[in-house]
């Protein structure tokens, strides 16, 4: 089961598509609801932030991104709050449609998970992610 279903977290972006979250907001990653999505707005780096309000242990994560709007030299940062964040992985997601699984080389355990694309597929830097997961 997916940490952020079964846990109080907070979620932060570093954008959304012309500021409509109506619409493309970072909630979407979480709705288990195939139609909606997080689109950021244009530039690079893009980022989505996890707060959980305790620390929980990471082993896993999957993303399932749009084609053509998938990251591009990713990593996950933890630690135990914004300020304290140091590198734990770096991931290379497929520009695919499909849920993508990653296994972290060790469990982590945090407060504070950021996942971050320094590039998109996208030409202006765009990430559109229907589904965001976390597994211990």
């Amino acid at each position: 089961m997916s940490l952020l279903t079964e846990s109080n977290f907070e979620c932060r972006v570093s954008s959304v598509l012309n500021k409509n979250v109506q619409s493309y907001g970072k909630k979407y990653m979480f709705d288990n609801c195939s139609e909606t999505c997080w689109n950021s707005d244009a530039g690079s780096p893009q980022w989505v932030f996890i707060n959980f309000k305790e620390e929980h242990s990471l082993s896993s994560f999957e993303i399932q991104f749009q084609g053509g709007f998938a990251g591009k030299d990713c990593h996950i940062e933890a630690g135990n709050d914004r300020k304290d964040l140091t590198i734990i992985e770096s991931f290379c997601p497929e520009d695919k449609n499909k849920l993508q699984r990653f296994n972290l080389k060790s469990q982590v355990r945090a407060k504070a998970f950021k996942f971050v694309f320094k590039e998109s597929y996208d030409f202006f830097g765009r990430i559109i992610i229907y589904n965001l997961s976390l597994y211990s």
